[in-house]
């Protein structure tokens, strides 16, 4: 659920499934979690729920071994040509 106020006429907006507008000339709008407006220096989000699902398949034995890994440095190596 996200609240964004337009700082033009100062209206607050909760999102919903349907789509709601300021009515000002910038009109600001949102649904779901999508924000819109002409102008959206003129908008400011008031709450916001981030939500953090990690559907990982990793364990994070895995993820730590990944990140290990990632870290390596490649080793060259120079082959002498005849």
């Amino acid at each position: 659920m996200i609240t964004i106020r337009c700082k033009e006429c100062r209206k607050e907006l909760t999102s919903t499934s349907k789509i709601q507008f300021c009515g000002c000339p910038n009109q600001m709008s949102i649904v779901d979690n999508k924000i819109g407006a002409k102008d959206l220096d003129e908008v400011v989000m008031v709450n916001s729920q981030k939500s953090n699902s990690k559907n990982s398949v990793l364990t994070s034995e895995d993820v730590a071994w990944h990140e290990q890994r990632r870290k390596r440095k490649v080793r060259k190596l120079n082959f002498e040509i005849k």
